[in-house]
């Protein structure tokens, strides 16, 4: 009998390739492109423009020191043109590799019943039904919403915007006024609460400081309308710019509506094997809820497939970790196992290594915390912002999730020269 894979964002794409690995026969539809918001929407382009902000960054230092003159002009057009060709290339490659397995790829948008799921006016029958159809925007009501981009629109705008008025305070929100604030945009970030409020309040100081000194911050503001180039503020207060929404998302589970239990919040429940309700049906991804996170929607959904193809196993959430993409990469993580103990924590600058070596004169070489369990001798929690981090703290990750001691961190040898802070400071002060 047929596996059918709904949805080929990161959880569906994954799941299905490794069900076709495992010798199943897969179908795997999708409505849109392949590769889901994470490739055509969302993470991927974001990490394309910020290797452009990055750059800009770097040249604007070089011009500042002197051995370096030049001017930059952004052909934001351009950016888009490429971005684009990027995606397609990349949307090949990803269906070649589906079909590899001897997967059929089909584009349309399904419908799913008791035993089948409807396709371009085609009935498929299933014997395991996976879930990946992630999440959307979610967009606030409020007056003019229409007018309101979000991240499904950034492809779409057809010059760099002279000003930007962005609604949220969280992660998409920081990084989006990092890109367009490098590229030239006058940025508003207009935060209904606190902004970055999930994240330690030096890091935060350190993100205002040094990555983003020119994007005007109002917190706990929100807006009452909006118009196609601008904002008003529930205090009646206008701000010229085009409004951008990153508040959040909300998940794609309107097909499974009545066929699976539904949570609260409308995701679609599973149990800890990425079971629905209906012991042959399986949900992974953005869908689901939990982290809303690319390499968490992967996992889970090679976890259903594997499941499906009864090869019983399941996900440990701990010490996931994190990143905001900044012209200097902010990187978390921690271990939720480590709880009501005292704990030790250290803090200092990041140490110039790759990257940081131009950054050392006007002292943002990045910042460094790690807080540890020092009578198990264990880390509970790390942040760090350098050029290095998002592999320095993936690294760790891994070793406070198979519950590594401190001492471990001795048999390591970083690769010279190295900007690993959090490396350092185990290696050199306790052990």
């Amino acid at each position: 009998m047929t596996n059918i894979v709904i949805g080929s964002g990161p959880a569906g794409r994954l799941g299905s390739y490794e069900l076709g690995k495992l010798g199943k026969d897969v179908i795997l539809i999708e409505k849109n492109h392949i590769a889901g918001t994470c490739l055509n929407e969302g993470c991927m382009v974001i990490c394309a423009l910020s290797d452009i902000s990055k750059f800009i960054d770097s040249n604007r230092r070089f011009n500042e020191f002197g051995f370096v003159k030049s001017q930059i002009s952004v052909s934001y057009d351009k950016i888009v043109e490429k971005i684009t060709e990027t995606q397609e290339f990349l949307r090949k490659l990803n269906q070649i590799e589906n079909e590899s397995v001897g997967n059929k790829i089909i584009y349309g948008e399904a419908k799913i019943n008791e035993n089948n799921v409807e396709v371009n006016g085609e009935s498929l029958e299933y014997d395991k039904l996976l879930l990946a159809t992630g999440a959307r925007p979610h967009i606030p009501y409020v007056k003019g919403s229409k007018y309101g981009l979000t991240n499904k629109d950034i492809l779409k705008i057809d010059n760099l915007p002279e000003k930007l008025n962005i609604v949220g305070g969280g992660i998409i929100a920081c990084e989006l006024a990092n890109i367009f604030s490098t590229l030239g945009s006058e940025v508003n970030v207009i935060a209904r609460s606190e902004f970055l409020k999930e994240i330690d309040p030096d890091f935060k100081k350190y993100i205002l400081k040094y990555i983003i000194p020119q994007v005007n911050i109002l917190e706990h503001t929100d807006i009452s309308e909006c118009g196609k180039n601008k904002v008003v503020l529930s205090n009646g207060d206008e701000l010229e710019g085009i409004p951008f929404f990153a508040t959040g998302r909300i998940p794609n589970s309107e097909i499974a509506q009545g066929f699976v239990d539904i949570n609260p919040d409308n995701t679609i429940k599973v149990d800890e094997f990425m079971k629905t309700s209906r012991d042959n049906v399986y949900a992974a991804g953005d869908v689901t809820g939990g982290w809303q996170l690319t390499p968490v929607a992967r996992m889970e959904g090679i976890c259903a497939a594997r499941n499906m193809a009864g090869y019983l196993n399941k996900i440990s959430y701990n010490s996931i970790p994190q990143c905001i993409s900044l012209n200097n990469e902010y990187s978390f993580v921690e271990n939720e196992k480590i709880k009501d103990v005292k704990t030790e924590t250290i803090t200092l600058p990041s140490i110039a290594g790759p990257n940081s070596f131009w950054k050392i004169l006007t002292g943002d070489t990045g910042l460094a915390k790690i807080e540890f369990d020092s009578e198990n001798n264990k880390i509970k929690k790390i942040n760090s912002i350098s050029p290095s981090s998002v592999s320095d703290v993936a690294y760790l990750s891994y070793l406070m999730r198979i519950d590594s001691p401190l001492d471990e961190y001795s048999n390591f040898l970083e690769i010279h020269p190295s900007s690993d802070t959090n490396y350092k400071i185990i290696k050199n002060l306790w052990l």
